[in-house]
């Protein structure tokens, strides 16, 4: 009687060795099976089981992941007892602004900076802090006011720049939060403190972190996308790395994936010519046979997340091509996103891409839109930038909104610091640039959990020290958490002797006056 699916006349099961795999990879595993990998392994397996006789079932379910005889199934919220209490939002969309947008010429109004024009900033203002390279030797420091006009709006009647025209529209809907600060000046342990909540690489993105606490909510697309806008020619294209999604030292399932705006949104998605799908579900099979074979051999955890993602990509191979036909919008969507929503890979486009993604149950949606870096000709770029995010940002809240999404889906907008009221190189009453500035910057939060139609914190009439209410990175990550039912202190991996977390080991803290 045939015992195994990969064999056509033995009664036995071959042994991983066995299979008609190239001669290459079997020496390959073999030779990782030494004496001091069987002694080192041998180690660690006793450890955890001392460990687990002592903790109980804590790891029971680490342990059933890792039995190669029981199907695959990734920790999802239940497992980890997940969410800690009744959240206000199931999902979030991210809307990340790479490169630092300028807080005080677009939402955190100074209007004494007009009569400073071109005059030093008071030390007494800058004090000891430490500058980047590019205005560290500057022979002074003029004050640069913004170019653009305020205005109230809403019955909130917060003050927005003429920039900003749409996110005006929707103001009584936003929370903004003029506090939020930094320990990072420059650019990328700054995108990885405001993403990863540590300022070095390998630790798991916020994406990640939720995807690990509360799992799926649908099966045929990944719990975590991600989504990167067109950069404009004109525009700093300040890099973003994949570091920013990645999982660290999580299982590699909860990654970010991307989306690609061009081809193929997913790269080797489609069969290949002369492949139907029951060849491919075969292959898959196959495939899956070795896995398993492979995990009880060598006992690697990453083949559990092997498995998984093959069978993923499978499921996506239908639900992305549906994702992505938008051929069935009404004219109203077009209406509200504006042109640019049918070109891929604008920002307008990754917005109505969100609020789908949304729709079909996604739990996080990370929209990535750089060239905020605006060392220089402010008056000349940040229009472009402004103009480009400004509708995407309206359309998407007010979609939400209009299809009763926003109440359990939190919306951020944010970047990885501000800009120095400073200008950085010539100032003149056309034109300035703005350097890196960690101390204050503006970020807005809308939808689950937030209060909306307010303004939080205050910062000096600089733009450039916190005076009330600051909200350190650590507090802002916590808050997001918060919304979504989890405690950041409670959501932990062990890793290297810690009790990892995404807040870290500092002290961090919901932000109370933020929440309903």
């Amino acid at each position: 009687m045939k015992q195994h699916p990969l064999c056509t006349d033995c009664e036995q099961a071959p042994g991983l060795l066995d299979l008609s795999i190239p001669g290459e990879v079997k020496r390959e595993w073999a030779a990782a099976e030494t004496r001091r990998h069987f002694l080192g392994r041998s180690g660690k397996v006793l450890g955890w089981a001392a460990l687990a006789s002592l903790m109980g079932d804590r790891f029971g379910r680490d342990a059933r992941a890792a039995d190669a005889s029981k199907p695959f199934s990734a920790p999802s919220g239940q497992d980890l007892l997940l969410p800690h209490f009744a959240p206000k939002a199931k999902r979030a969309i991210y809307l990340f602004m790479s490169g630092g947008p300028p807080q005080m010429d677009l939402l955190d109004y100074k209007p004494r900076l007009a009569a400073m024009y071109n005059e030093n900033l008071p030390e007494s203002v800058r004090g000891s802090q430490q500058l980047t390279g590019m205005t560290a030797g500057q022979a002074r420091f003029p004050v640069a006011p913004s170019h653009w006009a305020f205005k109230k709006y809403g019955q909130s009647g917060t003050w927005v720049s003429d920039l900003l025209p749409n996110t005006a529209r929707m103001i009584d809907d936003l929370t903004i939060i003029k506090t939020t600060n930094t320990d990072a000046i420059n650019h990328e342990p700054a995108l990885m403190l405001m993403n990863t909540g540590n300022m070095n690489s390998g630790k798991p993105c916020l994406g990640s972190w939720l995807s690990y606490g509360l799992g799926s909510m649908n099966d045929n697309l990944p719990t975590f996308i991600v989504l990167q806008t067109k950069i404009n020619t004109k525009e700093d294209g300040q890099p973003v790395n994949s570091g920013l999604w990645s999982s660290g030292f999580l299982s590699s399932e909860y990654a970010g994936v991307g989306l690609r705006s061009g081809g193929d949104p997913v790269l080797f998605l489609s069969d290949p010519d002369g492949v139907d799908r029951e060849v491919r579900r075969n292959m898959l099979n196959a495939v899956e046979e070795i896995n398993r074979q492979t995990l009880a051999e060598l006992g690697d955890p990453e083949t559990n997340a092997r498995i998984a993602q093959y069978e993923m990509a499978f499921r996506m191979q239908t639900s992305v091509p549906e994702l992505t036909n938008m051929s069935k919008e009404p004219q109203s969507t077009w209406d509200l996103y504006g042109p640019d929503a049918k070109v891929p890979g604008t920002f307008a486009y990754n917005c109505l891409l969100a609020r789908r993604l949304a729709e079909r149950g996604v739990r996080f949606t990370q929209i990535y839109k750089r060239g905020w870096d605006v060392h220089t000709d402010v008056v000349g770029i940040l229009p472009m930038l402004c103009q480009e995010v400004d509708r995407g940002c309206y359309a998407l809240v007010t979609d939400l909104k209009r299809r009763g999404l926003l109440d359990d889906t939190l919306i951020i907008w944010a970047g990885e610091f501000g800009r120095t009221v400073y200008s950085q190189g010539g100032l003149s009453a056309e034109n300035y640039g703005r350097d890196h500035h960690p101390r204050c910057y503006t970020t807005w939060m809308a939808g689950g959990g937030v209060q909306p139609g307010i303004t939080y914190g205050e910062t000096d009439e600089f733009s450039y020290n916190v005076v009330k209410d600051p909200v350190p990175v650590r507090d802002f990550n916590a808050t997001i958490l918060h919304c979504l039912g989890i405690d950041h202190n409670k959501l932990t991996f062990k890793f290297q002797g810690l009790d990892q977390k995404l807040t870290g080991p500092a002290p961090a803290s919901v932000v109370q006056g933020l929440l309903v």
